[in-house]
């Protein structure tokens, strides 16, 4: 692996190098996005962007129909290539969130209900999954049930409801906010030894990307994920 990453480094510019450094150093592994069941592979790509914008590592995604959604590149530039993104049969997503809670995650759920609050009072600076609904039926009842906070966005117009990719841009730029002014970006949050690892398959996908005109092959794209039950 060693001579693998070696290799894959001078194929890379410094400057290159350093960005992804720069952002590594940067990257919030205690805040992470779940889309429920998304349908749109438009609004998905929209919140990869979003996610990548304020630090956020790991984006999950739930299908009923367990299958990959498009990766639209126009509306990700690039971000797609510096998070990681899992997907998991809409089957397994409760068991999923139990395992986050164990992990000692906040699961924070975006509905509109009468215990709902206003998004900017959930504190972001302690390990949270935040989750948002589909574009047809928002978040699903299991997974509303398995909510430590219900979230909403006040909306003083005629509309209950922002777009997806909207609603989660505004909620990550809160987050960012408040884990920002705690001094999160400041220094590095992964350990040294995750960040390498990371940087080492990063520095590889990207030159396999820029050799193939920014084709990247398909076990580069995203893992599937099947929580214990």
């Amino acid at each position: 692996m060693s001579s693998t990453v070696c290799y894959n480094l001078t194929m890379i510019n410094d400057k290159r190098i350093k960005r992804i450094d720069d952002s590594l150093t940067r990257k919030q592994p205690t805040l992470q996005v779940m889309l429920d069941n998304v349908h749109s592979s438009q609004n998905l790509s929209a919140i990869i962007r979003s996610c990548d914008a304020v630090g956020v590592l790991d984006i999950y995604y739930s299908t009923k129909e367990n299958e990959s959604l498009r990766i639209h590149k126009t509306i990700t530039q690039g971000a797609h290539r510096w998070t990681h993104r899992y997907r998991m049969n809409d089957a397994h997503k409760v068991a999923f969130l139990k395992e986050k809670k164990a992990q000692g995650f906040q699961v924070v759920v975006t509905h509109l209900e009468e215990r709902a609050i206003s998004f900017r009072q959930i504190d972001y600076t302690q390990p949270t999954l935040l989750v948002m609904g589909n574009e047809k039926e928002g978040v699903s009842p299991e997974v509303i049930q398995m909510a430590d906070e219900v979230i909403i966005i006040p909306m003083q117009g005629m509309v209950q409801s922002l777009n997806v990719s909207v609603a989660a841009a505004l909620i990550l730029y809160e987050a960012q906010r408040q884990l920002e002014n705690a001094g999160r970006y400041n220094a590095p949050v992964l350990s040294i030894e995750k960040r390498e690892e990371i940087k080492a398959a990063w520095v590889y996908r990207d030159t396999i990307a820029r050799k193939s005109k920014g084709q990247i092959p398909l076990e580069f794209k995203e893992e599937i994920i099947e929580p214990s039950e």
